[in-house]
């Protein structure tokens, strides 16, 4: 594979990624408004990267409408927990509205009661924002800051950027100030229609700036309408958790035109990080893995075919054998390890991971599981978890048969349970704490019901009929016998440790990554949206090549040095940039996050130990593919007497 070849390949490659962003197939269809058509206000979440608890809407005392429905949703929404809800806010399609109060009158303004403002100031101090929808688009805060140019270009230009949803309000010293009044900033992109019709226009963007008006200052009339203070003058609403507090919300609506269109709306909350970072990371993570493939595939090939030419002269046959090498332990290289159940049984789990994560990222780099259809990424992740159980149990069931497996049901059994009751248990204890924070992110019980069933109903029964189907299949041939008695091993030096193998092979795979690994931490921690699956796809193929190159090169290392246990080894090592997953977690905990109580400092350590297991299953599946295919050319290209 020359390097010209490579570079058109990545070029190639690059390309389809390049293209990958620039469609856009949506989740749901357009819907078109005439002048003065309701656009209804839906409420998503109250979230704090603080806590990493949402809560819902309504467990805050805002007004609310005079009947209050939760929209049906799908297994992403209620395991993200969205619970998705209607608001009194009244919005016309282009008709504005200066200010208007949202419930009560001004001559009975809203009481909160002295627990109902503890926990408001509660919420303000951790930090809470609020997250509207209208039309399925969230709500945006437009920040706008001037960046580190040059002083004359600083007055002209400022950065904007947008943050999700909004401030529920904010501190001053020991104070905390509510944000009571909201003004909306809708975008609508008009249609084009012919002349007799009544135009169209479609809703493209939605920003809200919240602000803090005290009720004294709020003039307002017996019909609701209200007028807002001079800014200059104006204090902020206080809540004091120590008593009773009176305030009015009051909320305005601004329409502007927009040239956007309705298919690129989603844009702005997307391009809020910097793209450049990713292609800076692709191509030093490409070069890299290439530039070390070359090398290893030099040094491997070139010693391998000066082994296997050597073990293949006849009549050096007797000086060879004298000498030391891989050759040696034909004869005990394909014993089975200790508990084959087990590793067979998380070679398959690997195996399902590998077909979920990479249909996942495909389907989503093609843009079909983009952020405007809420919770579908962790439903297609959920289903094809389930439904890949057929190949994870068939590669299982023929992995256990060739390491002389008999007991086929039971394997079978511990193939579908394992991994996933792992997971389930820790998911389990960390929702009951979840549960009593009363949270809206605790997993509902009908929800884990649901779940069970479709593991023990629809996950169970496919990898059994894998299983049977890979059991009865031909066991993998290998090259050479198996001798009777084990061959004595010799000791081993310092660096053939398993945990100095695990550090050694770990770096290639994780150094390939962790730019990624990054943004898909925001994106899961701070309430970012992740979209760049275009890179993903990238990234995810360069840690299969890497993984596969590192395991090779250790089993190649561990059989010259004439120890033939690689089975469990190959599995361990190869996963070994799930340790460096594990630190990196530890770092970005310390340094980026501001998480300070107990509860949300198990939930980030326990949702990290579950991906920091599931990454091992996966990169330890791939390394162990890699290395047997590997083990069984070589034995195979050398004559055994």
């Amino acid at each position: 594979f020359s390097l010209q070849g490579r570079l058109r390949c990545t070029l190639v490659l690059l390309l389809v990624l390049r293209g990958a962003g620039s469609f856009y197939v949506p989740g749901v269809a357009p819907i078109n408004f005439h002048r003065n058509d309701p656009v209804e206000i839906k409420a998503v979440k109250l979230t704090s990267s603080r806590t990493q608890l949402p809560y819902e809407y309504y467990s805050l005392p805002f007004c609310q409408p005079t009947k209050i429905t939760y929209k049906a949703e799908n297994l992403g929404e209620v395991l993200r927990g969205d619970r998705i809800v209607n608001t009194p806010f009244q919005v016309s399609m282009n008709m504005e509205k200066k200010c208007e109060v949202l419930c009560n009158l001004p001559s009975k303004p809203l009481t909160l009661t002295v627990e109902q403002s503890k926990l408001m100031a509660e919420r303000i101090r951790e930090d809470y924002y609020v997250h509207l929808i209208a039309d399925n688009l969230p709500v945006a805060t437009r920040l706008e800051f001037y960046s580190n140019r040059e002083e004359e270009e600083k007055k002209k230009e400022k950065d904007v950027q947008f943050e999700h949803g909004y401030r529920l309000g904010f501190m001053d010293g020991s104070k905390f100030y509510l944000h009571n009044h909201l003004s909306f900033i809708l975008y609508y992109h008009r249609e084009d229609v012919e002349d007799s019709q009544e135009p169209t226009y479609r809703v493209v963007r939605f920003e809200v700036i919240p602000q803090s008006i005290k009720l004294e200052d709020l003039k307002a009339d017996e019909k609701s309408i209200c007028t807002l203070p001079e800014s200059t003058g104006s204090a902020p609403q206080e809540i004091d958790p120590s008593k009773e507090n009176q305030l009015l919300f009051t909320y305005s609506v601004h329409w502007e035109e927009s040239d956007i269109k309705w298919a690129s709306r989603w844009d702005t909350y997307l391009t809020m990080s910097d793209v450049q970072i990713h292609w800076f990371s692709i191509i030093n993570s490409v070069v890299v893995v290439f530039f070390l493939s070359g090398i290893l595939s030099m040094i491997i090939i070139r010693t391998l075919r000066k082994d296997i030419a050597n073990y293949n002269k006849e009549d050096d046959i007797e000086d060879t054998m004298e000498e030391s090498g891989w050759k040696l332990v034909h004869g005990d290289v394909f014993r089975p390890p200790q508990y084959p159940m087990i590793l067979s049984s998380l070679l398959g789990s690997g195996i399902q991971l590998f077909c979920m994560i990479l249909i996942v990222i495909f389907v989503a780099m093609l843009g079909m599981l983009s952020p405007s259809s809420r919770g579908a990424l962790m439903t297609t992740a959920c289903f094809l978890f389930m439904f890949m159980g057929v190949f994870g149990g068939f590669f299982a069931g023929r992995l256990y048969r060739t390491l002389k497996g008999h007991r086929w049901k039971k394997g079978a059994f511990c193939t579908a349970t394992l991994y996933p009751g792992v997971v389930f248990g820790i998911c389990f204890v960390l929702n009951c704490f979840i549960w009593g924070k009363h949270s809206s992110g605790a997993v509902p019980f009908p929800t884990m019901v649901a779940l069970l069933c479709m593991w023990f109903g629809i996950s169970l029964p496919l990898v059994y009929l894998g299983y049977y189907f890979g059991f009865r299949k031909q066991p993998y041939d290998n090259p050479v016998r198996t001798n009777q008695i084990p061959r004595q091993i010799p000791e081993q030096r310092w660096y053939m440790n398993k945990f100095v193998g695990i550090l050694m092979a770990g770096i290639l795979p994780f150094g390939a990554m962790f730019i990624e690994l990054f943004f898909i931490f925001s994106a899961i921690w701070e309430n970012q949206f992740y979209y760049l699956f275009g890179f993903l796809f990238l990234v995810f193929i360069i840690l299969v090549v890497s993984c596969s190159q590192i395991s090779i090169v250790m089993v190649y290392f561990q059989l010259c040095a004439e120890d033939y246990r690689w089975w469990w080894r190959t599995f361990l090592v190869s996963g070994g940039s799930a340790f460096y997953v594990l630190i990196y977690a530890v770092f970005y905990f310390v340094n980026k996050l501001d998480i300070v109580e107990f509860i949300p400092s198990l939930l980030y350590f326990g949702y990290t130990a579950l991906m920091v297991l599931s990454f091992w299953l996966l990169t330890g599946t791939i390394g162990f593919y890699a290395a047997y295919m590997f083990v069984r050319k070589i034995y195979a290209a050398v004559k055994i007497d």
